[in-house]
């Protein structure tokens, strides 16, 4: 088999290939073979169908799909060997016709795109705006109150009001009010501000332990698995219901009081003496506002970035070829209009997947197999921090870990993950990035115009 390369105008590589008998025949006698072994016709014994009646009806077929993997084989491996990087894969000339017949050579003509040699630099003299959002008055004061609730206790009192947590033994009743024999029945907890209903709200507060009360569940709990939950019945039972009408005698008050704001709240949120005074605790949530802000900033400078890099790196595509392999590739069927609607989306992804490979591949970004596990053991380390894990083993972090990175679709969005933070990082170092803080309305009116 021999292949021959030819630079086109238009960005693309054309492969011709010629295919002679000897090629492909070995492979052909064998499949045919194996044909002959197992095919039962009429009049015949298994496996001894003669050759030429399998050859006249299934040669063809049989010869065109070894010539085929033959060829798609060799045009893979002479690419790889060749080191002949490109955009998507190798498809047919369309104005390459073969008339297929057993025995005979054969010249193909393939094209695929030619993967575009470009230069992307970024030095001090490219200049970007890096919005920081600075966190309000307001937000620190929701942040402190947030974690006062958190941390606060539940009291008994004997009195109801909105926000209340009602503890209640609940019976099904009838429409005189009276309990239904055999009805639903359940003790369970009622938190009024989930109530929607306005006029069913108001009839649990201003209660006593023992007061009793008739509600209509259905109106005033929407939530169907809450309801569910709540009377102790399953989603299709609570279907069914035909009488909402439900008893509440309350057994119990519990209101919220939350935390103090002092030294004891300091130390459980952060250890022993790490914050001792009131200044230094908001200090500490303004910090940690700033940095649940930060992702929201950093997305910005990646548009912005990527805005820029697309600006100012010159890239040419193969478009008609980038179209019709499209189309040709697809596993659904697709329209050479729908191509047409989608392509310039598609080229402006591919533009930047270019640019940014470049990138990685110039500034030596690339991350190994210990770069990746290591990220992936900090990651759930996060994680479980987020939900009062501060205590979890080295040990337990790595098999954790481990499991996660079994799965092919997890460890692909962990990399990916990786190289956005390693890219950024450098993107941050390249560039002058000027600092404007910016409050978070200001920011989102801001994010808001660049995305129309």
């Amino acid at each position: 088999m021999q292949i021959i390369t030819k630079e086109k105008k238009d960005k693309v590589l054309e492969l011709s290939v010629k295919v002679v008998k000897d090629d492909y025949f070995d492979s052909y006698h064998k499949v045919l073979k194996s044909y002959k072994r197992d095919m039962l016709l009429p009049g015949f014994r298994k496996g001894k169908v003669p050759t030429g009646i399998i050859e006249k009806k299934y040669g063809i077929s049989i010869m065109v799909d070894e010539v085929n993997k033959l060829v798609q084989n060799k045009l893979y491996d002479y690419l790889k060997e060749n080191e002949l990087k490109t955009l998507g894969s190798p498809i047919p000339n369309i104005e390459n016709k073969i008339e297929w017949k057993v025995g005979s050579d054969f010249n193909f003509v393939f094209e695929v795109g030619i993967y575009p040699d470009i230069k992307a630099t970024i030095s001090k003299k490219d200049k970007l705006d890096f919005f920081l959002i600075e966190p309000e008055k307001q937000t620190i004061d929701n942040y402190v109150n947030d974690i006062s609730k958190r941390y606060g206790k539940m009291e008994s009192h004997k009195l109801s009001k909105e926000g209340d947590v009602l503890f209640c033994k609940i019976n099904q009743i009838d429409g005189n009010g009276e309990i239904i024999k055999n009805g639903i029945t359940n003790e369970a907890s009622i938190t009024t501000e989930y109530i929607e209903s306005e006029k069913e709200k108001n009839k649990f507060i201003s209660l006593k332990q023992k007061d009793k009360v008739k509600a209509n569940v259905k109106k005033a709990f929407t939530n169907m698995a809450d309801l569910s939950a709540m009377l102790n019945i399953d989603k299709g039972s609570l279907e069914k219901l035909e009488n909402d009408l439900f008893l509440f005698e309350v057994k119990d008050i519990k209101r919220l009081a939350p935390a103090k704001i002092d030294k004891d709240l300091f130390d459980k949120l952060y250890g022993k003496d790490n914050v001792k005074t009131k200044k230094d605790f908001l200090n500490k949530i303004k910090e940690e506002a700033r940095t649940s802000y930060k992702l929201e900033s950093d997305r910005m400078l990646k548009n912005d970035i990527v805005i820029y890099l697309m600006k100012k790196t010159k890239i040419s595509l193969p478009d008609e070829f980038l179209k019709r392999w499209l189309q040709v590739s697809s596993k659904n069927p697709i329209s050479s209009e729908d191509v047409e609607k989608e392509y310039e989306m598609y080229s402006k992804s591919l533009k930047w997947q270019i640019i940014e490979n470049k990138i990685i591949e110039d500034n030596n970004l690339k991350a190994d197999e210990n770069e990746i596990k290591l990220f992936a053991k900090n990651l759930v380390k996060n994680q479980m921090m987020q939900y009062g894990r501060s205590d979890i083993s080295d040990n337990e972090l790595n098999d954790i870990s481990k499991n996660i990175m079994k799965n092919e679709d997890e460890k692909k969005k962990i990399i990916d993950q990786l190289y956005d933070k390693k890219t950024l990082d450098h993107y941050k170092k390249s560039f002058t990035l000027k600092s404007k803080k910016i409050s978070y309305d200001d920011f989102v009116k801001l994010a808001t115009e660049k995305n129309k």
